[in-house]
């Protein structure tokens, strides 16, 4: 079988393609995000395909997942830790799926404020510590969510600790879901207070919307994420 010819590219052909500096490119393989490029005799660099596949897959892992994690995925394709690869994937769609779980369950919260339903069984209360774990946040966030007046947690009158009952659950989840999305602290803590009060739910419906449309777009990018990372592991031989 005649051996295929491996095309030769410089770091502007990869750039072109993504709308990209050449330096851009450069700095890229310098972070390790893309294979290291051979030499020519006078130093230029020279890339293939396989960088061409690798600059693919990073771009979109960033669109899907952000630099870091992005950085963070090639890295592992780098040292060939194709499980530390799929970890990462598997964590990000795992944050999606529960923030549509937890969208739903606010839309759900919203769509019962108008007509004030019999409580159901409380929940027991959350320490501080529980609540953040359920939250994957860290204490001093919710204490600083408390600070700008988004949680109000009543107080053992024990111990003075915080105890979060069902409402601030809820208030909590609702925070966590627009911070994701990218609220400002201000606007989440109004958004809080019209849920507390059954009042202006127009606001609120808005921002779930526009965060069920983020996560729409969010998913899709992880498809495509996907295809590229699929096609690229394919390509140095991982799968």
């Amino acid at each position: 079988m005649k051996p295929q010819t491996v095309v030769r590219l410089r770091p502007s052909d990869l750039a072109r393609e993504h709308g990209l500096t050449a330096q851009a490119v450069r700095n890229y393989e310098r972070d390790g995000f893309l294979p290291p490029a051979e030499r020519t005799a006078s130093g230029y660099r020279v890339y293939t395909e396989v960088h061409a596949a690798a600059l693919r897959a990073f771009l979109a892992l960033v669109r899907a997942y952000g630099h870091a994690v992005a950085g963070e995925v090639m890295h592992a394709v780098r040292d060939g830790s194709v499980d530390d690869v799929l970890m990462v994937v598997d964590r990000g769609h795992e944050q999606l799926l529960r923030d549509r779980a937890t969208l739903d369950s606010v839309r759900v919260s919203v769509a019962r404020l108008a007509s004030a339903p019999e409580p159901s069984k409380p929940l027991a209360p959350f320490t501080v510590g529980e609540l953040a774990y359920r939250l994957r946040v860290t204490p001093a966030t919710l204490r600083n969510w408390e600070a700008v007046g988004i949680l109000a947690p009543g107080r053992d009158r024990a111990t003075g600790y915080r105890r979060f009952d069902a409402a601030d659950v809820r208030d909590a989840e609702l925070a966590h879901l627009l911070r994701r999305g990218g609220y400002p602290l201000a606007h989440i803590a109004e958004v809080v207070g019209q849920v507390r009060t059954a009042g202006g739910a127009e606001a609120l419906a808005a921002s779930l919307e526009d965060w069920r449309l983020r996560l729409r777009g969010r998913g899709l990018a992880m498809l495509e994420a996907a295809a590229q990372l699929s096609r690229y592991l394919e390509v140095v031989g991982e799968v």
